[in-house]
């Protein structure tokens, strides 16, 4: 007979998985059971500071107080519609996005792949529409090194090939140019590319910040073109890098702006395309949807989120703490780390290979009581919850600091 999970162990657990659970991840061995603002807590009572916060999913922590009392209070009236019927949330949350984002409409969707899926969808819809490419021509434009999801769609333009072997055949209509390289970017579009997709930052890359000027040059370039400008600001956006969006460190306001992970507070999945009205304004009854996308829970959730963003204390606490982390980092440069790239409160931090690589560091970090993430090879990411104290901050770099030296 199963054992109820409260007698389970850590190692029980992830043994219980093995059999049943697709083997699609590979996750540090720790058990999560409870947790609270920058803090988890396993199984059996450890805790470990969350220096990950779900790939930005947990901006504003782990069960924060106003996001908890907002689904709190909609559980208790309304949960699903589906958008068969209005419901009484989605207006506001609607209302609220497009005002914090500056754009026009929203298409309430669920998980951030569903919002890169939708925002091709209604770029090439306007393409066609609007534009004038000849049906079943249109092409988008996308950068190697790409992280916006893993559907067949999407990993058809990955360069990654963990992603895409095996899942073939691949959707034809993207070009893929080199990240931050502005010629080759001009080169690729012609009078077919319906739009430009990139990150404002490459998350899943090593946390890439392109040279400054290169998100203007595209926003430019797309202008001059006559083609979309898409932000994928899913892991970017909604404080994480010291503003609202990653993008606004160079005054670019995108066409189309796909988010995700933090919209949903981490108590449900939520992610919106937000554009301008003459690009979403393209779709019409039957041509997309969504049976959860813009729940009337999610649409409580998230707009309780906009309320949060709305104050701008947590873009300023990224930026202020965003200076703390990289004084942090740069001092360990030389003493195991190699190099890092840091914007707000987000970084990554390439380990010298010689001490071990991204997955032994953060098994260490890991039993020091600091959870992170690899990626690439020696790279990790630090990316905590916006809820960081600078005490808290200073002692995940010292733990850092500590596992390195030893």
């Amino acid at each position: 007979m199963t054992a109820p999970v409260g007698t389970r162990s850590s190692a029980d657990l992830i043994r219980a998985e093995e059999p049943v659970l697709a083997h699609n991840y590979h996750p540090l061995p720790v058990v999560v059971a409870r947790a609270e603002g920058t803090w988890v807590e396993d199984v059996e009572g450890r805790r470990y500071l969350d220096m990950l916060a779900g790939y930005s999913a947990l901006n504003f922590g782990h069960r924060h107080p106003a996001l908890i009392e907002a689904a709190h209070r909609q559980l208790d009236r309304l949960t699903l519609t589906s958008r068969a019927f209005h419901n009484d949330r989605l207006a506001e949350f609607a209302e609220r996005l497009a005002t914090l984002t500056g754009l026009d409409m929203v298409l309430p969707m669920n998980t951030g792949a569903e919002a890169v899926e939708s925002g091709i969808k209604v770029a090439r819809k306007w393409a066609y529409d609007v534009k004038g490419v000849p049906a079943d021509r249109a092409t988008i434009v996308v950068a190697a090194e790409n992280f916006h999801g893993r559907t067949t769609t999407i990993v058809s333009f990955s360069t990654d090939e963990t992603a895409r072997a095996g899942f073939g055949p691949f959707t034809p209509g993207f070009r893929i140019v080199p990240y931050n390289d502005l010629a080759a970017l001009e080169a690729a579009v012609d009078e077919t590319t319906a739009a430009v997709l990139l990150e404002p930052v490459q998350g899943e890359a090593g946390v890439v910040i392109p040279d400054e000027g290169y998100l203007t040059g595209v926003r430019e370039l797309t202008r001059r073109k006559g083609c979309l400008f898409v932000a994928d600001e899913i892991q970017s956006g909604l404080g994480r890098t010291g503003r609202t969006l990653a993008v606004e460190h160079e005054g670019v306001v995108p066409d189309v702006l796909l988010l995700g992970k933090a919209l949903g507070g981490g108590i449900v999945p939520v992610s919106a395309v937000v554009a301008r009205r003459d690009v979403l304004g393209v779709l019409r009854p039957g041509e997309h949807g969504s049976t959860f996308g813009g729940n009337p829970l999610a649409a409580a959730v998230g707009t309780a989120v906009v309320e949060l963003l709305e104050t701008g204390e947590f873009q300023h606490r990224a930026a202020e703490l965003g200076t703390v982390l990289r004084d942090g980092l740069t001092g360990l440069v030389g003493r195991g780390v190699v190099g890092f790239r840091a914007r707000g409160l987000w970084a990554g931090v390439d380990i010298d290979p010689a001490i071990g690589t991204g997955r032994e560091i953060s098994k260490l970090l890991m039993h020091e009581g600091i959870l992170v993430k690899d990626t690439h090879g020696s790279t990790i990411r630090l990316a905590p919850p916006l809820t960081i104290t600078a005490e808290e901050l200073a002692m995940a770099l010292g733990v850092l600091e500590k596992v390195l030296r030893r």
